[in-house]
């Protein structure tokens, strides 16, 4: 099972809290290259970027590039983390499968891909008032090689320390699986508060957030593995990258549309939680044959011990 993996000898909880830093430190490194262009041009005479600013203080594409290089820096932290703090594998924090299902990964990523490609050309189409045409040849061709490079590996960073790394740590604290789900999807949605769309729509964007965290972490479960989930959050990504951005989301990019509109949080936030992802777990639990709902998702985690006393 996916959260056993994490029952190895000596893998105390508390070394998910330094694990923690440690990934955190990596993180925080991957800034130096954004800080060196800062003050480039601190020293060329323009005034530093205070608050929001900094999102549009530099060329998008280069923006882009520095604050997904940051999630590189992190990814490899955790790596190291897995693998010389805990004395697990990479693949023991990605699936309880013999080796990573990367069918899976490109069903996920698919079947996500062409709905968000769908929900913004409806979106288009049924109110163009809404939206200008953003596309450039040249600035899209660079965006796209950016985004398909790093986009993947912020996405990764982020399922990797959610619903892979903490995932086991807090199981391993409370030995139940309802537990790392519920907190993983709380801190997973709470940590997009500084979004610039909070601040824009409010504090209802949690449903969105948290949901989404849910969905993640329920898929996880059921599945043994986060395949699926980086399937999803790459095609969530980096369809909004490619094609739409307006100047209140995080993103901001070089995108074929950019939405003018005033923002509002109604039913559609509201409408993915309720609606889309419990008809994408109805799939993805047919394709999978998946089964025992109630015991992946809330269940005790039993150790069994073997003849050879190691945990099996």
């Amino acid at each position: 099972m996916f959260l056993l993996q994490a029952f190895k000898p000596n893998n105390d909880f508390w070394k998910y809290i330094l694990g923690s830093v440690i990934i955190i430190f990596f993180n925080v490194a991957g800034y130096i290259p954004l800080g060196i262009a800062l003050f480039i041009a601190r020293l060329s005479g323009r005034a530093l970027p205070i608050g929001d600013e900094l999102m549009t203080y530099f060329e998008p594409n280069l923006m882009l590039f520095l604050i997904m290089f940051t999630f590189v820096t992190a990814l490899a932290g955790i790596f190291l983390v897995i693998r010389r703090f805990h004395g697990q594998t990479v693949r023991e924090v990605t699936t309880a499968r013999k080796k990573t299902d990367w069918h899976r990964i490109f069903f996920s990523f698919g079947i996500w891909a062409v709905f968000s490609a769908i929900s913004v050309a409806i979106s288009y189409y049924t109110a163009p008032e809404n939206f200008v045409i953003n596309f450039k040849p040249i600035p899209f061709a660079i965006l796209a090689v950016i985004a398909i490079v790093m986009i993947p590996i912020q996405t990764s960073v982020e399922e990797y320390v959610f619903r892979g790394y903490l995932m086991q740590g807090f199981a391993v604290l409370a030995k139940n699986k309802w537990f790392p789900l519920l907190l993983t999807s709380v801190i997973f949605g709470c940590l997009h508060l500084g979004n610039p769309e909070v601040g824009k729509m409010g504090y209802i964007l949690l449903v969105y957030y948290i949901g989404t965290g849910f969905f993640l972490g329920v898929i996880t479960l059921m599945d043994d593995g986060i395949e699926l989930a980086l399937g999803f959050h790459a095609a969530n990504n980096l369809v909004s990258a490619l094609l739409v951005t307006s100047a209140w989301s995080v993103f901001q990019t070089h995108s074929v549309l950019k939405d003018i509109s005033e923002p509002t949080a109604g039913v559609e936030v509201i409408f993915p939680v309720v609606i889309i992802f419990p008809i994408l777990l109805f799939i993805f639990s047919k394709k999978y044959k998946w089964s025992g709902w109630k015991e992946k998702l809330t269940g005790e985690i039993v150790l069994r011990q073997p003849e050879n006393n190691q945990i099996d």
